[in-house]
């Protein structure tokens, strides 16, 4: 077994085999969706996430065992390695160690030390370190060290304090301990800096102490945000006679002569000017890392849910992205999500025109059958609500609207993207087309768009931006892949995240489909140019051809397992196979017992689609006035956001509320994701405070 492998056991608790036939798929060039929806029987039906889990694992590790091996090569060069040592990195379970124990033996220039041992002062700081002589016999000791650039016994002292004070700030075991005691028992201390605003986003932060241990993550970006602004400044608390009394107690030999007091001073100047300055800088990295995956991991599942909203169905849709002075720009889409027309209209101030509005909209309505009105939630958003509930009361229309979030459109209208789908509207035009469409299906819309505009990350600019980008890569391949595709009508947008698709081979599907039509099998894709055997392995099973030859077109059976699959309806009536028959079957048919479950499963239900399963979204006829709400009125809204915090709800007001992380149950919990979810429904909310000036309301699940 391959010190990998082993590695690879410890950290995930995966057998050999399993981790073996992972890294077999990866290495074949499978993709992360497929292996978790094709490939059950080798990985004991990890799902995408485990997966992307193991994938970080196995790259660490690797990463690890490279640099131990590189970092055994450069001890042996400077021939100091020894057994315990070799042990001990052998044992380093995080690159973090590895570096604490190649730390003493680096090439170190311009440092006091390096200084002092080239004038070689190294033999008399060891006799410092033993502590066997009285101050005078060293001080008398130090005088033969008096030559070249060391003038005086003082330099020669003072030189070899120097060398002590790295040798000690380079331990790794006083490294880890100190790593260890500032983490679990210090603080950080935030001061206001000369540019802090009063009245400032900031403000609340400044002269506040936060432990270290258990500061929250959003806390510390928000903090380090306002280092970076300058409003701020943060430094960690530690007692120093605490760090005087462990040292005297552990470092000082306990039957050290007088020059301990030399001794003590030099460790206590190796803590205070070396080991301490770059533990803090290493525990602000560990903290940011910590608070990066955090916040990034918090945007991940926002932007699942968020895709992965219900879509609407059977309607036909109006788009409108609110405006004062520009006017209110209007944009129908049929069922399928398809550009029909376009007006704009001014109901809102400065102009105020109900009665011209009213008109245009009647006849919109009329003209292609309206039922459903997708509002922006930005400016303007308030009096366009009130503008449809009063056409729905004066007018007798059932215009029932929904406001949504406008997150993001209008990047996507000056795209590219948008520019080759409408390359003859304007841009705010097509700002309203896909306020419409992310109401029509909120993934084939949103994926058009840098998920970072959406609207649903927290300090997103703060954190690494690396790696946030592959996150919501990953998260918005694997639900896209989870839900499926139709090939005849996904945009290229859509189609390049399917596994093994990509920007490129997505762009030649629609090529294709426009010279030669609708696909009418999953096979006919291998006739697209470019899509290969691998690439039809890893993308055939998430394609969906609603009206195609055959029934399993339509579903996410693969086509490796058609034969099964038609075998499967010919000898079996599917609502009379039980759990218990599984076995027997998958044995007969030749498949895997998971392959054939989800076989099964697909065949009951062929163009299943998981969002329809989802609470449908609430449409309004009317709204609420933030006057009106006082304490303990009942409201009902959608979660827009949710950050570590809390969750921001729409109900139907111009700012969302918030419900705080505190009052989302009576349970203690966590994350505000354990309870909610983006895009969820609430019909029960109260509200526990309301600010009319600042349009603000505080809002509890409790009770």
């Amino acid at each position: 077994m391959t010190p990998l492998i082993q590695l690879l056991i410890e950290k995930t608790g995966l057998s050999s085999k399993t981790i073996t036939n992972i890294l077999k798929l990866l290495e074949e060039g499978s993709t992360i969706p497929f292996i978790a929806r094709y490939r059950k029987e080798m990985t004991d039906g990890a799902t995408d996430e485990q997966l992307r889990d193991f994938e970080s694992v196995y790259a660490y590790s690797k990463k690890l065992l490279e640099r131990k091996e590189e970092v055994e090569r450069l001890i042996i060069e400077r021939a100091v390695m020894s057994e315990d040592l070799r042990s001990r990195l052998n044992n380093a379970a995080t690159l973090q160690e590895v570096e604490d124990i190649f730390r003493p033996y680096k090439e170190k220039k311009n440092t006091r030390a390096s200084a002092a041992i080239a004038a070689g002062l190294e033999p008399l700081a060891d006799l410092l370190e033993r502590a066997q002589l009285d101050i005078t016999e060293f001080t008398k000791r130090a005088e033969s060290f008096v030559k070249g650039s060391i003038t005086t016994r003082e330099d020669a002292i003072k030189g070899a304090q120097d060398i002590v004070a790295e040798r000690y700030s380079d331990d790794p075991r006083e490294r880890d301990h100190w790593r260890r005691q500032i983490m679990d028992y210090s603080s950080f201390e935030i001061k206001g800096s000369k540019g802090l605003k009063e009245e400032g986003l900031f403000a609340k932060l400044a002269g506040k102490s936060e432990k270290i241990s258990s500061i929250p993550s959003h806390r510390y970006l928000a903090i380090m945000r306002g280092v970076s602004e300058k409003e701020l400044s943060v430094k960690i608390t530690l007692d120093l006679d605490r760090v005087e009394n462990a040292i005297v107690r552990y470092r000082i030999p306990k039957n050290a002569k007088s020059s301990q007091s030399l001794l003590l001073a030099s460790y206590l100047d190796g803590f205070k000017r070396l080991l301490f300055p770059s533990l803090e800088r290493e525990i602000h990295m560990m903290i940011k890392e910590k608070s990066d995956t955090q916040a990034i991991n918090t945007f991940g599942k926002n932007l699942t849910q968020l895709l992965g909203s219900p879509p609407v169905t059977k309607r036909a849709i109006l788009g409108a992205d609110p405006a004062y002075r520009t006017g209110c720009k209007l944009a129908v889409v049929d069922e399928h999500g398809t550009y029909l027309d376009h007006a704009v209209i001014y109901p809102t101030p400065p102009q105020s025109d109900y009665e011209k509005s009213a008109k245009v909209v009647k006849q919109l309505a009329e003209r292609y059958g309206i039922n459903a009105v997708a509002i922006g939630n930005g400016t303007a958003s308030r009096e366009t609500q009130e503008f449809f509930a009063r056409l729905n009361r004066e007018e007798g229309l059932s215009l029932t609207y929904t406001v949504v979030s406008e997150a993001g459109a209008s990047v996507y209208s000056a795209s590219k993207i948008a520019q080759e789908e409408y390359p003859q509207l304007d841009v705010t035009i097509r700002g309203a087309i896909s306020i419409a469409q992310r109401l029509r299906d909120p993934m084939a819309a949103l994926v058009k768009i840098d998920p970072k505009s959406l609207g649903v990350g927290q300090y997103q600019h703060d954190v690494d931006q690396k790696q946030l980008e592959k996150k919501l890569h990953e998260v918005t391949e694997d639900l896209v892949n989870r839900i499926g595709v139709d090939p005849n009508s996904a945009s290229a947008s859509l189609l390049s995240y399917v596994a093994g698709v990509g920007a490129k081979l997505a762009k030649t599907i629609i090529d294709y489909r426009e010279h030669s039509g609708a696909f009418k099998s999953k096979q006919e894709l291998l006739k697209v140019k470019g899509l290969g055997a691998k690439a039809y392995e890893q993308c055939a099973g998430f394609f969906r051809i609603r009206e195609g030859k055959s029934v399993l077109d339509n579903t996410g059976i693969h086509p490796e397992s058609y034969d099964a699959a038609n075998t499967l309806l010919k000898r079996y009536d599917l609502s009379a196979i039980t759990k218990e028959q599984i076995p027997n079957i998958a044995l007969e048919l030749g498949v895997g017992e998971a392959t054939l479950a989800d076989i099964i499963t697909e065949l009951r239900k062929p163009g299943f689609d998981p969002r329809e399963t989802l609470p449908p979204i609430i449409f309004r006829s009317d709204l609420t006035d933030i006057k009106e709400l006082k304490e303990g009125s009942i409201v009902s809204g959608v979660v827009r956001n949710i950050a570590d915090f809390g969750a921001f709800v729409d109900i139907g007001l111009k700012n969302d509320g918030l419900i705080h992380i505190s009052q989302m149950s009576e349970k203690r919990i966590a994350h505000p994701l354990e309870v909610l979810s983006v895009n969820q429904q609430l019909s029960c909310i109260r509200v526990v405070e309301v600010d009319v000036i600042k349009g603000k309301v505080a809002l509890s699940l409790k009770n």
